[in-house]
């Protein structure tokens, strides 16, 4: 008895963060031949008492939202030939119905702000809940995704040898070797000691050894994954400092940053530790928060 492949789903709203969004998911599913689902929710909110004759049918209004998404739909089927897509126009919050649709699929995307959002946030409300809670990992395309140089694809990882660190490699290296792209490697670290103001340190290191012991730890993390995908190249990146500044920057050449939800250190309260959180609002280039 065979199996249906678990779908990539597409947060949809007709918004251009989510048409770019869409552009991405759709390109992903192809190269993972797997099914493209594209979701848009749908919720009516009255913010005023309708004038008399000026009613519109809910039912109307439904049939008018589903035939968008058909004809959404029609365009990537010709953009890819051969690739599934299926729509899926369901009544509630956009956050609730990402979430629930996430429970059967392989990845949820969705664009970094939508309709109805501020203008001034980085990451809307959407983006973050659905990061925040969904089973599978999520990729939030930003709303300013910028080109890329010419030094060829790269797929950025951050390694701090937690176990959510370790699927964010796995995730890493799915994603180059579909992208054809190599994997950077990023363990950021910070310096042991205090300085007194005449000069003197609180603690004694060695920094060189501190560095040996940081691509220790990031040739261990990566060993698994390496070994699993042997045609992709990967890296080591140390960063002095926060871990956050690291993958932000290295972000501006990246096709891709990947970040588990939580790493080491993290208060076992949060949903999303600091440091992805950080990431998710300030990356220049599409990110992945894997759970």
């Amino acid at each position: 008895m065979s199996t249906q492949p678990t779908p990539i789903v597409i947060g949809y709203d007709g918004s251009p963060g989510s048409i770019a969004a869409l552009k991405w998911a759709a390109a992903a599913a192809d190269r993972a031949m797997a099914p493209l689902q594209i979701v848009e929710a749908f919720e009516i909110v009255i913010l005023t008492r309708p004038s008399p004759g000026k009613v519109v049918p809910l039912e109307a209004v439904r049939a008018s939202r589903q035939k968008g998404l058909d004809e959404v739909a029609a365009g990537v089927r010709e953009q890819h030939p051969g690739l599934r897509v299926e729509t899926s126009l369901v009544g509630g919050s956009a956050a609730k119905t990402l979430v629930d649709a996430a429970r059967d699929a392989r990845l949820v995307v969705l664009g970094s702000r939508g309709l109805g959002g501020w203008s001034g946030l980085l990451v809307g409300s959407v983006a973050v809940q659905v990061t925040a809670h969904a089973d599978c990992p999520v990729v939030v395309i930003p709303h300013d995704e910028q080109p890329h140089g010419d030094a060829g694809p790269t797929v950025i990882v951050g390694v701090d040898g937690s176990k959510a660190s370790a699927k964010a490699i796995d995730f890493a290296f799915d994603q180059a070797e579909s992208l054809h792209a190599q994997v950077v490697a990023i363990h950021a670290w910070t310096s042991p000691f205090l300085t007194y103001a005449d000069g003197a340190s609180m603690l004694q290191f060695d920094e060189e050894q501190i560095r040996e012991e940081s691509r220790l730890l990031v040739a261990e993390s990566v060993a698994g994954a390496a070994a699993d995908h042997p045609d992709v190249k990967w890296t080591t990146e140390l960063a002095l400092g926060s871990a956050a500044e690291a993958l932000v920057r290295r972000s501006a050449s990246a096709e891709l940053v990947v970040v588990g939800s939580r790493g080491r250190g993290g208060f076992s309260g949060l949903v999303l530790g600091s440091v992805s959180q950080s990431v998710l609002h300030h990356v220049h280039s599409p990110i992945a928060v894997v759970h």
